[in-house]
């Protein structure tokens, strides 16, 4: 596993597991746990907000969890991740490179069309695929600006 230009990942970091089947939504009662564990990690170790990222953000020619319905926005609303702004997405400039912005933020580009899935299946969540729409490039933008 790789985020940014970190390439051992598995032995720096502390995973966490949910059971679901990868199809449904997440119960309330196992978000509110989660939330009340990764806060007393964040605390404890001192985890910057941004270092809190899934399993196939770290390896996604190899991952795809959590699914679609994971909660990344409410983690990020209580300071574990990030999220863009839904209320001001920007058009990115004509330079914007998504791919370079994908590296930036932490992707494995190795195989490009596989951090393009794991990031719309992470904030898209709809039409996960290997396509960024000019919509996606905006979160996308929004996104990479928080990382500088």
């Amino acid at each position: 596993s790789k985020w940014g230009s970190m390439t051992d990942i598995n032995s720096a970091s502390i995973g966490i597991e949910l059971d679901n089947n990868g199809r449904d939504a997440f119960p309330d009662a196992q978000i509110k746990s989660l939330l009340i564990l990764l806060d007393t990690l964040k605390s404890k170790y001192l985890i910057p907000q941004l270092n809190f990222i899934g399993h196939a953000d770290i390896a996604p020619t190899r991952k795809n969890d959590p699914n679609v319905n994971f909660p990344w926005k409410i983690l990020a609303e209580n300071g574990f991740g990030i999220w863009y702004n839904e209320d001001f997405l920007m058009t990115p400039p004509n330079d914007f490179n998504p791919i370079d912005a994908l590296k930036i933020m932490g992707y494995d580009m190795t195989k490009p069309e596989s951090a393009i899935e794991a990031f719309k299946r992470k904030y898209i969540v709809k039409e996960v695929n290997t396509v960024l729409t000019p919509y996606d490039k905006k979160v996308l933008y929004d996104l990479y600006r928080k990382y500088y």
